[in-house]
């Protein structure tokens, strides 16, 4: 399908305390060959000199704003693509701030046509370190982890890929979506704060009959390694179990497996002494009865939300 000339896209991006890292992002940006029609930026109440870098920037059309707090990525994914869905933008494009596009990215993901595209991430060394699944398990009670199959551990490289692969969750770090998808399924839910705002999207726009593809020619390069498997004692330990429970408890396709973070914190308690310590046993504790209150949408997401498309 030949791209449309007249579409309009919206880039957000959200930040935190990371100025040196976004200034390499809205370097990136400022140098496509697709040239964003507006960008969002959220700025989740940095206290570095985040609001120097984007005050310096005069050559991106840029549209800023500084949260009273810190809303977490899922607060400021939600305001920004309400911020762009409001201005009326046809397509939008969500980025984290430690990623640098290539020049090329925006031209390939707006030349494809389907509703939902999800970008490549390579590391600074050149190596694929896509995440996004190609498999994830919300069916099989015994899949302790429902993420079966990624991008990267299919594929050794980006070389290795198709041009396009169906996946079934993304990362908000290279994901764009057409206006109507928002209008049938709604925002971002921001109560997940940080970890699977992204993969509770993608899912109702999966249930929604949108497919999702991830687009091999449309590079980001990440600059930070990931390392969220260390911090499960730690406070972003609590919102990783917590949101993975609440992925299940929404949308488990049967009985056994929205019971199955019951399960998981059984299994982390009994064995936190040779693992996590307390730190860990106490977060899947408090995970799991905060799970128990977000079952449901928050109502400020859902498709009532949103102003009549225009």
């Amino acid at each position: 399908m030949t791209p449309d000339s007249t579409e309009t896209v919206a880039v957000v991006v959200v930040t935190f305390n990371r100025a040196d890292m976004l200034t390499g992002m809205l370097d990136g940006l400022a140098a496509q060959t697709r040239p964003a029609d507006a960008i969002f930026v959220i700025d989740n109440a940095s206290t570095d000199h985040t609001r120097a870098v984007l005050d310096a920037r005069s050559d991106l059309p840029m549209h800023i704003t500084t949260s009273g707090e810190n809303l977490g990525g899922a607060g400021g994914f939600h305001l920004g693509m309400l911020q762009a869905y409001d201005a009326g933008h046809d397509r939008i494009l969500l980025m984290d701030d430690d990623v640098v596009p290539a020049p090329d990215f925006l031209e390939v993901m707006a030349a494809h046509q389907g509703p939902c595209q999800m970008a490549v991430r390579e590391d600074l060394q050149g190596r694929l370190v896509e995440k996004a699944a190609i498999r994830f398990d919300l069916d099989n009670p015994l899949a302790i982890k429902p993420k079966t199959a990624s991008v990267d551990s299919t594929y050794a490289t980006r070389a290795e890929m198709p041009a396009e692969v169906e996946v079934e969750n993304v990362a908000f770090e290279g994901f764009m979506v057409r206006r109507d998808v928002i209008a049938a399924i709604g925002l971002p839910d921001p109560s997940f704060f940080i970890f699977y705002d992204d993969v509770d999207f993608a899912i109702r726009a999966r249930t929604a009959g949108f497919p999702i593809v991830c687009l091999r020619d449309a590079v980001l390069v990440r600059q930070l390694d990931f390392n969220q498997q260390h911090a499960l004692d730690g406070w972003k330990g609590f919102y990783m179990y917590r949101n993975l429970f609440v992925v299940h408890f929404r949308y488990g396709s049967n009985l056994l497996v929205r019971l199955k973070p019951w399960l998981i914190m059984i299994m982390v308690v009994l064995l936190s002494p040779l693992r996590g310590g307390r730190g860990e046993a106490a977060n899947v504790i408090k995970a799991i009865r905060s799970a128990r209150e977000m079952r449901h949408l928050d109502p400020a997401s859902s498709p009532a939300a949103l102003r009549p498309s225009r």
